[in-house]
């Protein structure tokens, strides 16, 4: 895919390093922005729920500070949603917080059958490249998109991300964490071979369950949010062991995963746990290497939430411990209310590991310039 030439606002010939990537970033159509991409009959179906439907924000905040589980801040004037005016993303992203590129992981609108959910992707896909990633919207050249693709129907997953791949600002390929069976499972494998192939990676964001329910736990659907806000790690968790003992990654060994939004402490006494059982029963599993060697090799995770204990040293040992310096990514989540200025979450970061965190990593995986076009008024957070 090309996007147009012409730019109808233009920058100046001086670069600057790149020093934050922002990997978490949630783009929302404004009203009526998106049906017009939905292909028939699922525009109208689209538009029937819409029309019975109430407050589809199921992401509730502690306070009455934060409307709707969004800063308020980021609700446009005219009415539409947090996160849906380009302009003000990139004012109050790029500018006052510093960031140099986002990653933007839309949110696309959930189907009830496997169709619709291939359809919804489709229409992501164009939406993104239409109103956001178009020369009048990403002028500055500071957004990436992520090719959303139905990883429940791989060969409509393929199609999409052969059709986006060669796409100037698309970054990544972004596909549902909830599938059953599990990634490991071999239906998935043409999906993880497109990846390859063009040498993207692929990103999950935590999720909700299919139709909006929460998810499923070891123990029965839970009952409240907060339930779902501790242990969502879980669906994670899963998900790594699947690749790794179902042989996912000795089939395809450059593929890159990038677990969004899933929390990361958790990583290390799993990885301990792994590297037990795998030399325990060896002959069994028939893998290449140590389980903890592919994480460190194929897996990612971007850095919010935070955990952070009341004792920040404990925080700093954990991820020495882990090495996060070799697999995190600085992720923001604008425009939710838990949302992570690049600022201070660098106070939080070992000084030895912030450039890697904060955009080296980012640039190694995505592939991204090293340099950026400056832009004036732009805060610098790391220089």
């Amino acid at each position: 895919m090309t996007v147009q030439a012409e730019q109808p606002r233009q920058l100046g010939e001086q670069t600057v390093p790149l020093r934050v990537v922002d990997c978490d970033v949630h783009p929302t159509p404004k009203r009526g922005e998106f049906e017009p991409f939905v292909r028939e009959p699922y525009r109208s179906l689209l538009s029937d729920r819409k029309r019975m439907a109430g407050n589809g924000v199921y992401y509730d905040a502690p306070d009455y500070h934060h409307a709707m589980a969004m800063r308020t801040d980021t609700f446009p004037g005219d009415g539409n949603f947090a996160g849906s005016d380009p302009e003000l993303t990139f004012r109050q992203l790029i500018l006052e917080a510093g960031s140099d590129i986002a990653i933007l992981g839309p949110l696309p609108e959930r189907g009830q059958t496997t169709e619709e959910v291939v359809a919804m992707t489709e229409a992501t896909n164009l939406w993104q490249d239409s109103c956001w990633l178009d020369a009048k919207h990403n002028w500055h050249q500071r957004y990436r998109g992520s090719i959303c693709a139905a990883i429940g129907s791989p060969p409509d997953a393929v199609v999409e991300i052969e059709k986006w791949a060669g796409h100037p600002f698309m970054s990544q390929i972004l596909i549902d964490a909830e599938p059953r069976p599990a990634w490991g499972d071999p239906k998935y494998d043409p999906v993880w071979a497109a990846a390859v192939k063009h040498g993207i990676p692929v990103a999950c964001h935590l999720g909700r369950g299919e139709h909006e329910q929460l998810p499923m736990s070891p123990v029965g659907f839970m009952t409240y949010n907060h339930d779902l806000m501790v242990t969502y790690s879980m669906l994670a968790v899963n998900q790594v062991m699947s690749l790794i003992f179902d042989g996912v990654f000795d089939r395809f060994p450059e593929l890159k995963i990038v677990f969004i939004e899933h929390a990361f402490s958790w990583i290390l006494p799993v990885m301990w746990r792994m590297d037990a059982m795998a030399a325990a029963r060896s002959g069994e599993l028939g893998l290449k290497r140590k389980p903890s060697e592919y994480v460190r090799d194929n897996i990612w995770f971007t850095t919010q939430p935070l955990d952070y204990p009341e004792n920040k040293l404990e925080l700093t040992r954990a991820l020495e411990w882990m090495q996060a310096d070799t697999m995190l990514l600085f992720s923001s989540d604008y425009p939710h209310w838990t949302f992570d200025d690049p600022q201070w979450l660098l106070k939080h970061i070992p000084a030895r590991m912030r450039e890697k965190v904060m955009f080296g990593n980012a640039i190694e995986l995505f592939g991204l310039p090293t340099e950026v076009p400056a832009l004036a008024g732009q805060k610098r957070v790391i220089q």
